[in-house]
């Protein structure tokens, strides 16, 4: 199982852009190149001392006997990021919300982050809950909610009489991402599966339905799809729309 705090400190990259606390980003400071480098003053957050975090997360409490797996973070090449300031996030993100759609990567980076603000703000009373699809976790005095609703593919999967069909030109998903302040997709993992694994069993590209395809075609095809969505119903002065691409692999 791979870290959430290590997850943490990768999600902290989206957010440093997205608050623009670093000088220069783009032009003069690249915050996406650079190296892990050991900090003795990590983690961010003890994965034992959050109350909500999913047991499938909390490695210590699983058996790990490391911890040196924790003691790093991202250190660009050309420019220092500021320390991650949970209460400064709260502040900033003042009566937004923000959505992770995707695998357990997502899972993940969403189960992090509110494990950071938490730690951050530790007596504020806090929600978390799930209705429907969408798990929500938000802080009433700041106004700020943070969702994540899992969506492996991003593009649709319906069940006919025949099977599961995958519908590369279909995302009547979108449907619930409408309306945020953030949205942060990723889909790689389930696209390679086979066997039992896969979680379809028909692909439907247009009018044509067939038993598989090249996954690299289909791949393309369904982020082809997802950015029409993207193009046709997210204002960019509006919302922030983030795309993370291949996600480590968490079999052992």
């Amino acid at each position: 199982m791979a870290s959430p705090v290590l997850f943490a400190a990768s999600l902290f990259l989206f957010f440093i852009e997205l608050c623009h606390q670093v000088d220069g980003i783009g032009s003069k400071c690249d915050i996406y190149k650079g190296k892990w480098v050991y900090d003795a003053s990590y983690p961010l957050y003890n994965s034992s001392n959050c109350p909500f975090i999913h047991q499938e997360f909390n490695c210590q409490n699983n058996g790990r006997p490391d911890h040196l797996y924790q003691k790093f973070r991202w250190q660009p090449t050309s420019c220092n990021l500021p320390r991650f300031d949970g209460r400064e996030f709260l502040r900033k993100f003042r009566g937004k919300r923000i959505m992770f759609v995707g695998d357990s990567l997502s899972l993940n980076q969403w189960q992090s982050l509110t494990c950071l603000l938490h730690g951050a703000v530790p007596r504020e009373p806090y929600v978390s809950e799930r209705v429907a699809a969408i798990s929500t976790f938000s802080f009433p005095t700041y106004g700020v909610s943070i969702m994540f609703i899992r969506n492996a593919l991003l593009v649709d999967i319906v069940d006919e009489k025949d099977g599961r069909v995958v519908k590369l030109d279909s995302i009547n998903g979108g449907r619930n991402w409408k309306g945020y302040d953030v949205l942060i997709f990723n889909t790689w993992h389930w696209w390679l599966l086979t066997g039992r694994k896969q979680p379809w069993d028909y692909i439907q590209d247009g009018n044509v339905t067939r038993k598989g395809m090249n996954r690299m075609v289909a791949y393309r095809k369904a982020l082809g799809t997802w950015a029409r969505w993207v193009n046709l119903n997210v204002d960019p002065a509006k919302t922030k729309v983030f795309f993370q691409g291949v996600s480590p692999d968490h079999m052992e």
